[in-house]
């Protein structure tokens, strides 16, 4: 998978939303909130590839989580940004 080019993480105050930029993101209409944890991965994955098994090793290098508990996490934000579609 990698995030559609074109959307961009920002932060204002403590949040973090996605919003679409530039031309091929006319249609895209919304923001996208994420908590830190979300965000922190937007931005080691950022114009690279990854997948389920990356997102996972990333929580549990940062932060003090289970393997099975990053998994499920990895999975809920990959399934939350493939819905929102800024991930192909």
């Amino acid at each position: 998978m990698k995030i559609i080019e074109g959307f961009k993480l920002r932060r204002i105050g403590t949040e973090y939303i996605v919003t679409g930029e530039g031309l091929g993101q006319v249609d895209f209409n919304q923001m996208i909130g994420m908590n830190a944890s979300a965000a922190y991965l937007w931005q080691q994955v950022e114009n690279k590839d990854f997948d389920t098994d990356t997102l996972a090793s990333l929580l549990t290098e940062h932060y003090e989580v289970d393997e099975a508990t990053a998994r499920a996490d990895a999975q809920e934000i990959l399934q939350n940004w493939a819905d929102a579609r800024i991930i192909e």
